[in-house]
Parts: C-alpha cells; sequence; structure tokens
C-alpha cells in the first residue's frame, strides 16, 4: 500500500500527473517525460555528472512554479548511468522545500529522476512488460541499517538478512507478514529478520497507534508481536487510542497503555524507521529486501531456504 508523500505529490503535480499499498504519488508513464535544454550527454558518468546543475537549475524552476511552495532547493546528490538505457542517467536528487501553509517548516525528500540531458523523466516504463524503471533503480539497503532494535528474529550473523517494511493494517502486508515471518522464524541461522515500521496513515490512520503499541510491546520482550499483530480486528480509520489498544493488546497478550505509546523512546524508534525508508524510497508495503537487495517478488526468502 502506498503512503503519501507530501513534498512529492506538491512538486509533481504541475510537472508530470505490483499488488501492494501504495504512496499518493503520481508516477508518470514512458511517454509523460518532461523536456529540459540541457546539453546532450553521452552514456559516460563524467558527461552525466556534467549535467547535474542544469538537471538541478530546471527542477528548482519547475517545481518553484507551484503556488503551494513559498522556497525550493534541488540538490543532485548522486548520478548513476542507467543501463537498461543507453545515455540516460540516474539522478538522485535531495529537496528542501517551505510550504505556504508551513512557512516555518522545513520539509525534506530525496526523489529518482531520469535523464538523457535533453530530456527529464520522474519515471520510466518497459513498453513490453509494464514495469517501473524507478524500482529497478532504488539504492540498495545499507549494512548501517541493520540496528538491533529492528531485529526480531534469527541470529545478526545468520546466512541472509532479511529486511521488511510493512504496515500491519494493511491488507497485501496482512496475506505476506505473518506466514513469511513465522516461516523464516523456524530457521534463526539462516535468517536474520529486521522488521521497519512503515504505516500508511492516508489509508489506515488506526495504524500510528498500531505500531506505538507493537514498539512498546516488543521493547518489554513480548513474544511474535511482528505476527499477531496482523490479527487486529479493528477499523482501519478508527481514532479511539482506547479502543485501538484494548484490541492491540487482545491479540498481542499485552497490556500496553496510552502513556507509554507517548514516550520519547517509541517517537525515536519510528522516526528511525521513517528516515532509513526514505533514504532506499520505499514507496508501499510491503516491501522486502533480501541481502541488501529489493526482492519484488517477496518470495525469495523460500527458495534461499532450499540452497545448500
Amino acid at each position: 500500500m502506498k503512503r503519501k508523500n507530501i513534498i512529492t505529490a506538491l512538486l509533481i503535480s504541475g510537472v508530470i500527473g505490483l499488488s501492494g499499498c501504495f504512496d499518493n504519488v503520481q508516477k508518470a508513464n514512458a511517454n509523460e517525460v518532461t523536456a529540459t535544454k540541457v546539453t546532450p550527454s553521452s552514456t559516460s558518468l563524467k558527461s552525466l555528472e556534467a549535467n547535474s546543475k542544469k538537471v538541478e537549475e530546471y527542477l528548482t524552476n519547475q517545481f518553484g512554479n507551484n503556488p503551494r511552495i513559498v522556497s525550493i532547493k534541488v540538490k543532485v546528490i548522486e548520478v548513476k548511468p542507467f543501463e537498461a538505457l543507453k545515455g540516460w542517467g540516474t539522478y538522485i536528487v535531495s529537496v528542501e522545500a517551505s510550504l505556504k501553509a508551513k512557512p516555518k517548516e522545513l520539509i525534506k525528500q530525496k526523489m529518482i529522476w531520469f535523464s538523457n540531458g535533453t530530456v527529464v523523466s520522474k519515471d520510466l516504463a518497459n513498453t513490453q512488460t509494464g514495469e517501473s524503471y524507478v524500482d529497478s533503480v532504488k539504492p540498495d539497503f545499507q549494512e548501517s541499517y541493520y540496528s538491533k532494535e529492528n531485529l526480531i528474529y534469527g541470529d545478526a550473523n545468520a546466512t541472509h538478512k532479511i529486511a521488511i517494511f510493512s504496515d500491519p493494517l494493511c491488507p497485501f502486508c496482512k496475506s505476506f507478514a505473518p506466514q513469511a515471518l513465522t516461516y523464516m522464524k523456524k530457521y534463526p541461522k539462516k535468517f536474520a529478520v529486521y522488521y521497519y515500521h512503515y504505516p500508511i496513515l492516508r489509508i489506515h490512520p488506526a495504524s500510528a497507534i498500531v505500531i506505538r503499541a507493537a514498539v512498546v510491546a516488543e521493547d518489554k520482550g513480548i513474544k511474535d508481536v511482528a505476527i499477531n499483530m496482523y490479527k487486529i480486528k479493528i477499523d482501519v480509520q478508527e481514532k479511539n487510542v482506547q479502543k485501538i489498544l484494548k484490541a492491540f493488546n487482545k491479540v498481542v497478550g499485552s497490556h500496553v497503555t496510552q502513556k507509554e505509546i507517548l514516550s520519547k523512546a517509541v517517537a525515536a524508534h519510528i522516526a528511525h524507521d521513517d528516515e532509513i525508508a526514505k533514504n532506499i524510497f520505499v514507496g508501499g508495503t510491503p516491501t522486502v529486501y533480501v541481502d541488501n537487495k529489493i526482492d519484488k517478488t517477496r518470495e525469495k526468502y523460500k527458495r534461499l531456504n532450499n540452497d545448500k
């Protein structure tokens, strides 16, 4: 399922237009590209990097036309040759913006853009498969992102590392996460499973309370929180905190209180997970990484267990 990203939604609107829950961000098709006046480049990294400044200027001007944005700063922080299309490069862009509605609040975001020197596009698609190329160029999962706070099953030195970004109220996560986690839990030497909370609050706001309660329960040492919380029966639009906690405690076997979920430690844990998700452009749930690489099939863990 996809979670709303304020900057992306605002910036892309006016510039351009898999199973799971996804962010409320429009994706461009292969023919939805934006012409620019940047100098044509070759496939060499040096020539692609030479276009960075012009790409920054172009995006700054385009985004600046949005009347809801007070100020905007665009910076290309990484450039990679895009192997799927000769002459194209992938530009990882850092964006900082102030919105008219909240002028004192600086919102930061990273974005991926493509350019061949004469055209800039938010996304490209394979006309034969319909695959979005933006998904294929996402950054790898960094070793520094594997923290002991996120390790829920297995040995940290296990053969394979699995990172899962999920929302307990996402219907697609409900059909994937409990089964996958239960399976990998059986093989602690094979799988080190790291879980990251990624609530899709635009669609299921009740997740905000559920994931906070999950962090508290996990810190208390309650077992299988990440599996059992998917059994919760609650309206995804529910806003009554006590009602949500009652439903959560019932399925998890805990006694989490409202005071506990409001602690700074809980907020820090959730902020940590969210920051990692932003760094690797997680766009929906469930998102799965296997040994630092994104696994679009979400089934690789089964095949790995059969490896000799």
